[in-house]
């Protein structure tokens, strides 16, 4: 069906044209349309630019919309024929659409349809012009989906979002269905004709119609985020940063949780007192209680000195038990114990000593499991489980990476003294699309090492990110009859051609090398000096090039 589709779009650069069957296209920087829509919002105030945006991508929908109506009276099942108009969307550079459900008939004109949308072109303009917000804010494609379902159904079928990244969503989702099943006045009045410039001299327009798109505050120099899970689990720190509560932190590896106990501390009553970590997985067992609890001299072979613990160490403070899972159950029983008593007693001390020592833990073991397992104390968890945050992992945050990566941008520039620019669109695409099993950590490896790599006052590119690139499809190309040529086709040359020159070379005995190093040369020729485009030309990451060239002793630019 893609193919299909791609067949309908044709680019004439003699004439000026762009195709879609019929109808004329536009091929725009998404920049330059985002800002248009944001001298809409400053001259028009909000909900005139909104309704404005909606009727124009609703106007853009019924025209597509007439396409699919075409290959659905050709003969095509109606479902496939409506399918047309997401993949439209997607073709179009406006969003990546995926179906949860569509039930529709057209002979009764019935229609519902649930959809999700990635890489919202409107959702990132608006974010980066106002920040995230409480509202939705891809008025234009909800404007399209509308329009496009109302041709294609013969009646007025309304969408809404009901998810949004510009609301720090990790996707936005829309729901679609006849505009009386609705039965909201106020929202169908943006789909309805108005006449906008005779209405101005009314109204005084300026900033104060732009006071409701207050950005979404982003609460901390330390702690970045946006995204629902981040809120939700920084307001219940927040709940808790004055009192002397236990706090349990729970999440994957990676995802910050010493971060979060080291904001806990900072902004709390004891701010100005220890702050003691210790990885309870990191230390041996034999040692774990000398380590948490203090030594007396001579208790021991080798104590040749009283030493103090951590809980000690940490008094007035805050003690963070990170790995709290992997404590062997012996030092359960003496943690018990401390968080019962107060009282810590070092080995071969006759007496205790008081502690006033606030605890915050942390594991990414599931203690439910390890409870019934054997392997944690049930009365331990019920201490520790006082005020239990869950951290989400870095794949449902995906709203707050731009931030992390401009704060690791930040650090690690000014760490290697180089001056960037930045992430390249697609450097930053690669990075949204990461599945990031590493969490916050991952990422903030992967950031140091492209600020390693790239050039002072350049870029941050795609191949500056990866060891190994992540496999992607091939972007798609224009062939010589003026199509958009996908997969094999897109390419290249295809195996007869590659078999053909294969025996050319041979037949003149060119070596490889010879021929390596010619082909390095004219594709940086080519590219006249550009290291990263020649190294697209020739299907490898700009180090890699820059590897090869430097051994063959050939000039990087």
């Amino acid at each position: 069906m893609v193919g299909e589709l791609l067949s309908l779009l044709r680019f004439s650069a003699g004439s000026g044209h762009i195709w879609l069957d019929e109808q004329r296209m536009l091929l725009m920087h998404a920049r330059a349309f985002a800002e248009l829509r944001r001298e809409l919002l400053d001259s028009l105030g909000i909900e005139r630019a909104r309704g404005l945006l909606v009727r124009m991508g609703f106007a853009s929908g019924l025209r597509d919309g007439e396409v699919a109506v075409r290959e659905r009276l050709a003969g095509m099942r109606a479902e496939d024929a409506f399918m047309l108009g997401p993949r439209l969307h997607s073709i179009e550079g406006i969003v990546s659409v995926q179906k949860v459900q569509v039930d529709l008939d057209v002979a009764t004109k019935h229609f519902y349809g649930e959809f999700l949308w990635e890489n919202s072109w409107e959702c990132e303009a608006h974010v980066a012009d106002f920040g995230y917000g409480e509202d939705p804010q891809c008025w234009s494609q909800i404007g399209y989906a509308s329009g496009y379902t109302t041709a294609f159904m013969g009646r007025l079928v309304v969408f809404k979002e009901v998810e949004c990244t510009s609301m720090g969503d990790s996707r936005c989702r829309i729901v679609g269905q006849a505009a009386e099943a609705w039965n909201d006045e106020h929202y169908l009045e943006y789909f309805r004709q108005h006449h906008v410039a005779e209405k101005l001299i009314d109204f005084n327009l300026g900033l104060q119609h732009l006071r409701r798109l207050q950005p979404r505050r982003e609460y901390d120099q330390k702690l970045v985020g946006v995204s629902p899970g981040f809120r939700a689990a920084f307001e219940l720190m927040r709940s808790a940063v004055d009192s002397a509560i236990t706090v349990l932190l729970l999440g994957e590896t990676g995802v910050g949780k010493e971060v979060f106990a080291r904001w806990l501390h900072d902004n709390g009553p004891r701010g100005k007192q220890p702050f003691i970590a210790v990885n309870c997985a990191a230390i041996p067992a034999d040692l774990i209680e000398a380590e948490l609890f203090g030594v007396e001299k001579g208790a021991y072979t080798g104590a040749h000195h009283a030493r103090a613990g951590r809980f000690e160490r940490a008094h007035g403070g805050t003690l963070f038990l990170d790995e709290v899972g992997d404590l062997p159950l012996a030092a359960q029983v003496k943690l018990l114990r401390v968080l019962q008593t107060g009282e810590v007693e070092r080995l071969g001390a006759e007496q205790p000593t008081q502690v006033d020592v606030r605890i915050v833990a942390a594991t990414n073991v599931n203690l439910q499991q390890a409870m019934q397992a054997g392997k944690f104390r049930t009365d331990l968890f019920y201490r520790l489980n006082t005020f239990p945050i869950q951290i989400p992992p870095l794949r449902e945050r995906t709203a707050d990476i731009p931030a992390l990566v401009a704060r690791f941008v930040e650090k690690y520039s000014a760490l290697y003294g180089k001056k960037l620019r930045g992430l390249t669109d697609k450097a930053a695409l690669d990075v949204h699309k990461h599945a990031w099993p590493g969490n916050i950590r991952e990422l903030e490896n992967v950031i140091e090492r492209a600020v390693l790599l790239a050039p002072d006052h350049g870029d941050i590119e795609a191949c500056h990110l990866w060891m190994q690139p992540p496999g992607a499809p091939p972007d798609n190309q224009l062939d010589a009859s003026g199509k958009v040529a996908t997969g094999a086709s897109a390419s290249g040359a295809d195996a007869s051609e590659l078999d053909a020159l294969c025996q050319r070379v041979l037949e003149q005995n060119i070596d490889i090398a010879s021929l390596e190093q010619r082909l390095m040369q004219t594709a940086m020729q080519r590219a006249k000096g550009n290291l990263s485009q020649a190294a697209r030309l020739l299907g490898i990451t700009r180090p890699q090039l820059a590897y090869r060239l430097k051994k063959e002793g050939l000039p990087t630019s």
